[in-house]
Order: C-alpha cells, then sequence, then structure tokens
C-alpha cells in the first residue's frame, strides 16, 4: 500500500513538473522520464528498508533491557514509600476486636486479653514515661494507659504529637487500675486520621445554643448525650412504621414538588422546574394525594414525609419537619 502510495505520489509530482515544463517553453524544464522516476522509487524503497533495520535493532535493544527486572511507578517520580505484603497468617491470633461498649458491659470477659479498638481521643495527659488517654467510638468511652517501654520508640514519639480529636487504632491487654477503671494497657498504636481543627475546651465545653445547631456534628463530639435524642427519634418511628404495618396499611411516597398550593394554609417555599417552565411548590402537607389514593382504592395507606413550611422558626419549631 505505501509503494503504491509512492507510485501515485511520484507520478503526480512528474505531472506537475511536466506540466510546468511545457508552461515555460524554454526546453529547461522538460518532464522526467519513467527511468527517472523507477530511479527515485527505487532510492525512497532502499532508505525506508534501512530506516526499518535500524528501527528494529533499537526496539531488539529495548526488548532486551525490558528484559531485566525493575519497579515500575505511575507518575513521573517514584515515591517515597514501597509496596509491603502483610502476611495475614503471622497476626496474633488471639487478638479480639471489640468496641468500648462490649468491654464496658462485660469487663471480666475481657479482662486479660488482647484486644484492639478504634476511636477518637477526647482527653490526654502525660506522666513521665507514661501517657493517659481517653478515646471514644460510638458506643462510649475507654481509657488508655500507654508506657514508653510498651510501645516502640518511634510510636511512643509520635503519640506524644497526637492532639485531641485524632482517630486512631490501638492495641493492647485489658486491665484494670487502682481506681477499678476499665483500661487498655497499649502495645501498639497507629494514627487513622488527623484532626485538623481543635474541638471545643472540656470543661467549657460547647455552650453556644445557635452554634450547637449549626455545628450538629460538633455536638455530638462534645456532648454524646445528645445522640440520645436521634436514637429515640428513630425507635418511635420503626415502631409507629411497626403498628401501621401490623394493621394492613401500606407506606407509600407522594410527590414533594406540587404545581399548586394544597392543604393547610401556611406560606409555602417556592422552586422552578426548567424542564417544564413552571413554578411549582414544596408541598406543606401530604393530605392530598393520600386522599387521592383511597378514591382510587388503596384504603390504609400511609406516609412518614417531609413538609416545607415558609414560616418563623425557633429552636422548638423548623421549616422542615417530619409528619
Amino acid at each position: 500500500m505505501n509503494v503504491q502510495k509512492l507510485v501515485l505520489g511520484a507520478v503526480h509530482v512528474a505531472a506537475l513538473v511536466g506540466l510546468s515544463g511545457c508552461a515555460g517553453n524554454d526546453g529547461r524544464d522538460a518532464p522526467p522520464t519513467q527511468q527517472g522516476v523507477a530511479e527515485v522509487l527505487q532510492q525512497q524503497t532502499e532508505a525506508q528498508d534501512a530506516q526499518g533495520q535500524t528501527t528494529g535493532q533499537e526496539s531488539s535493544g529495548t526488548q532486551q533491557q525490558s528484559d531485566t527486572p525493575k519497579k515500575e511507578f505511575v507518575g513521573d517520580a517514584a515515591p517515597a514509600y514501597e509496596q509491603v505484603d502483610i502476611d495475614l497468617t503471622s497476626m496474633n491470633a488471639d487478638m479480639v476486636y471489640a468496641t468500648v461498649y462490649d468491654m464496658m458491659a462485660d469487663p471480666a470477659a475481657y479482662e486479660g486479653k488482647t484486644v484492639s479498638v478504634v476511636g477518637r481521643m477526647m482527653s490526654k495527659r502525660g506522666m513521665g514515661k507514661a501517657i493517659f488517654c481517653h478515646i471514644q467510638d460510638d458506643q462510649g468511652q475507654i481509657q488508655l494507659y500507654t508506657r514508653s517501654d510498651a510501645v516502640s520508640e518511634q510510636e511512643f514519639k509520635d503519640f506524644r504529637k497526637y492532639d485531641i480529636g485524632d482517630i486512631i487504632g490501638v492495641s493492647g491487654y485489658v486491665f484494670k487500675t487502682k481506681t477499678e477503671e476499665i483500661s487498655i494497657h497499649v502495645q501498639s498504636v497507629v494514627l487513622l486520621s488527623k484532626s485538623l481543627r481543635p474541638l471545643p475546651e472540656k470543661y467549657h465545653g460547647m455552650t453556644d445554643r445557635e452554634l450547637r445547631y449549626r455545628q450538629r456534628y460538633v455536638d455530638l463530639i462534645v456532648n454524646p448525650e445528645v445522640k440520645d435524642t436521634f436514637v429515640k427519634r428513630s425507635r418511635i418511628l420503626r415502631e409507629l412504621r411497626a403498628f401501621l404495618d401490623g394493621r394492613g396499611f401500606l407506606e407509600v411516597d407522594t410527590p414533594v414538588l406540587t404545581p399548586f398550593e394544597i392543604g393547610a394554609a401556611a406560606k409555602p417555599f417556592y422552586t422552578h422546574h426548567n424542564a417544564l417552565d413552571m413554578d411549582m411548590v414544596l408541598r406543606i402537607e401530604t393530605e392530598l394525594y393520600l386522599k387521592r389514593l383511597i378514591v382510587g382504592g388503596m384504603e390504609r395507606v400511609y406516609e412518614v414525609g417531609r413538609i416545607f413550611r415558609n414560616e418563623g422558626m425557633d429552636t422548638k419549631h423548623n421549616p422542615e419537619f417530619t409528619t
């Protein structure tokens, strides 16, 4: 195919040269003969063959070099770490993975056993070559006891730099202090997640009510008792659904976006539907669509859904709520 292209190209060039030679009428630009075109094609073919041999030698050399073992890295530069293969069979088979709640609920079952726990550091106090701290998970808090001779020198050095709010993972054996407090004697510690912003002070806490509502995640960290509100709400809804489902009711979902104001006399939130090019309203009640389902023959229906009302608000009244 390449040779054919070269022939056609050469003939085309020869024709152009011939036309220009004829146009000159001076005899100096005579068209090339067929023998001249053949010689040009022969030279180009020999040059391509020579270039192909050279490329083959280079690729052969590259292949020989690639046969030698070497590390491959992604990116322009090699990373500062190397991959480490972990042998799971060499891990401590007696280690118990437990939550804080498990150990606090039945300390006798874990005392003396090696456990591995993860939590957020909530307090820290150093005493020379020993460091006491408390970590917290979603079930509670437990005390950690770390000695410089129980962990490696680097681990203890790094542990001193950990801040309140950091999430760490530790392993060690469970014991009781002189004050009968369940604790973990740390034998290994690792930083899992760094807290980039400091938590509120321990003694002053988070007392600003508005800030607590705006930053619920921080409120949940420093005031664990707030979680009980979320737990109770979830249980109430679960029992409500179980009560209605047990009596033959069917839970349904009705539209949140409605084309007009329906139901109660509350002031709604407005939005715009781009595809339909029409204004729509966030529902202020679920009554109308439930009634339509009843008319359609579904006699026992209910919905646990969000309601939106564009009215006043305070700590006990929210513009969006569940009914």
